[in-house]
């Protein structure tokens, strides 16, 4: 991700399929910034980018988190803020040994570090044909490595296969995540905590409609394929 994103929190206008795009593109561009700041401290230049964000008011938790967000990056100097972000950063996130959060899924779900989440993590990774840039040393289970997975899914209209991975991967314990950061000392990285649990939770909710809208299918215990629901309408 860049540190000038290409959208913004605003809502946007077009046609149903135009919006249902553009939502995703929304998605994608939430997961990136949430995966940017968590992973590292924010630039001066990603501050200011912050504080110019357009995030509508519509009366939604989300909307009021973005807002705390970008009031908190404009509270003093940018390139002073980000001096002082990068040191929060080390002490929440990831410390001598552990920050006061440990961002991983095996350590939220298991109690451990590279445990069986990051395994079955792998094998769904690997299976997209997706794997951990050369340049990157955190397990793939690090709560930003799978935001930017989703980032790309969403990007490249895999928004069932998105789905999978969001269930399986982020829906059991990032939103615990991003609610311990939310309870940190440094104001900036617990609005972002604040923002990511309320996006998680705004995901949750779309994954939950998103179901209701797929057609009910029946897999016959003998054969391999899946078949649509017979119509048992009174003729």
């Amino acid at each position: 991700m860049t540190d000038t994103p290409s959208t913004t929190p605003a809502e946007q206008d077009g046609s149903s399929e135009d919006i249902h795009d553009d939502m995703n593109a929304l998605r994608a561009d939430i997961y990136r910034i949430l995966a940017r700041l968590v992973r590292e401290p924010p630039t001066a230049a990603l501050l200011e980018w912050l504080t110019e964000l357009d995030a509508e008011d519509d009366g939604s938790t989300l909307s009021h988190r973005w807002a705390s967000l970008i009031h908190s990056a404009a509270e003093q100097p940018q390139e002073e803020l980000a001096k002082k972000l990068a040191s929060a950063h080390f002490r929440h996130l990831v410390g001598v040994i552990q920050g006061d959060v440990t961002p991983y899924a095996s350590w939220y779900r298991q109690g451990n570090l590279m445990d069986e989440p990051l395994v079955a993590l792998r094998r769904d990774l690997r299976r997209l044909g997706i794997s951990r840039s050369e340049g990157c040393h955190d397990p793939e289970d690090h709560i930003a490595a799978i935001c930017e997975t989703m980032a790309m899914l969403l990007d490249e209209g895999q928004t069932e296969e998105a789905a999978k991975i969001f269930m399986a991967h982020l829906a059991p314990w990032a939103k615990r995540c991003f609610d311990d950061l939310a309870a940190v000392d440094t104001p900036f990285y617990a609005h972002v905590g604040a923002l990511g649990s309320a996006f998680i939770s705004e995901e949750q909710r779309h994954q939950a409609e998103e179901a209701t809208r797929q057609p009910v299918r029946i897999v016959s215990a003998d054969q391999d394929t899946v078949q649509p629901t017979p119509d048992v309408t009174d003729n």
